[in-house]
């Protein structure tokens, strides 16, 4: 199945993100699954004939994800579905994977921001090594969706925003650096407009480079900030593509002192990465891509881990 092959997709879940990913997906979906959404073709993933379909785009909450993962996985389809991919424990991440290695299928956790394009600038400097030693990485996420997670009938729960925001931080550090470890800890929590955390800020002193990480929901306009502190200058990311303009700045320093050289660049476009996104899951299941779900298991334990501590914290 080749880039000019359809797929035949199911989507399953008709919220915002099940809505993206059907209007990218456009004439290879062939089917909407929704309990409550009329305009779903059907109620429930049972009611779907097997043969109807390639894959699936799973865009559900996370209580309902286990059991549609393993009986898609097992039925032979491959699948993507939306971060984070949470479980009770690991070993059920680790039972999915097992399944789809059986079965040749591909078991593929959407973090779309991975394709946005000074992200990828901004791993291909950081592996070009014209940095040099990297001390410390920043990053901010917030939007202001607060009063729609309070509307909300399941989303302000839990810890809020850390497991929303938090796993694209972490995992987007993980895309630039590799392996990070588990030792975070929770700065601050605080419950300021809705139930669950709705600003969290987390931090590693021990990982190369040191990490912050703030996340929120009360930024009333929507943006995205990163500053990478290095050895030979630094590196610095203003919003995303979606709430553009977007720009990318490396400064190369100036020893002894003094302004430092500055490379930029601007972006004003539409959001690209759910497209390219898309694509690549396409040639994962072309290839039949061996799924590792390592990734996500250290992404559900250390949010897990982080999340006890944020709720103790907004608690107290």
């Amino acid at each position: 199945m080749g880039n000019d092959v359809a797929m035949r997709v199911i989507v399953v879940g008709l919220g915002v993100q099940g809505n993206k990913r059907k209007a990218v997906a456009g004439k290879e979906v062939v089917a909407t699954v929704d309990p409550v959404q009329t305009q779903a073709d059907y109620k429930s993933l049972a009611e779907v004939p097997l043969g109807s379909y390639d894959a699936a785009l799973v865009c559900t909450p996370d209580d309902t994800k286990i059991e549609l993962l393993t009986r898609l996985l097992s039925n032979g389809k491959h699948l993507l579905v939306e971060k984070p991919l949470f479980a009770a424990d690991n070993s059920m991440l680790d039972t999915l994977a097992k399944i789809a290695r059986e079965k040749g299928v591909v078991c593929y956790t959407a973090y779309n921001h991975r394709f946005e394009p000074h992200f990828v600038r901004m791993k291909q400097l950081i592996e070009s090594g014209r940095l040099g030693k990297i001390y410390r990485l920043r990053m901010f996420y917030g939007n202001g969706t607060a009063r729609l997670v309070r509307n909300s009938t399941w989303r302000d729960q839990g810890a809020g925003v850390l497991p929303d925001l938090g796993s694209h931080l972490l995992d987007t550090a993980k895309f630039w650096f590799g392996e990070l470890g588990n030792d975070f800890r929770v700065v601050s929590a605080n419950c300021y407009e809705n139930l669950a955390p709705d600003h969290v800020v987390i931090a590693s002193e021990a990982t190369a480079p040191k990490l912050e990480l703030e996340m929120t929901l009360l930024s009333w306009r929507n943006h995205f900030t990163c500053d990478v502190f290095a050895e030979n200058g630094s590196a610095h990311i203003r919003s995303l593509c979606k709430w553009g303009p977007t720009s990318f700045c490396h400064r190369t320093r100036v020893l002894p002192s003094g302004r430092p050289l500055e490379e930029s660049v601007s972006l004003v476009q539409e959001d690209p990465t759910w497209a390219l996104e898309y694509s690549h899951f396409r040639n994962l299941c072309q290839a039949r891509a061996e799924s590792d779900l390592s990734d996500d298991i250290w992404l559900n334990s250390l949010l897990r881990t982080l999340s006890q501590a944020a709720m103790r914290q907004v608690s107290s």
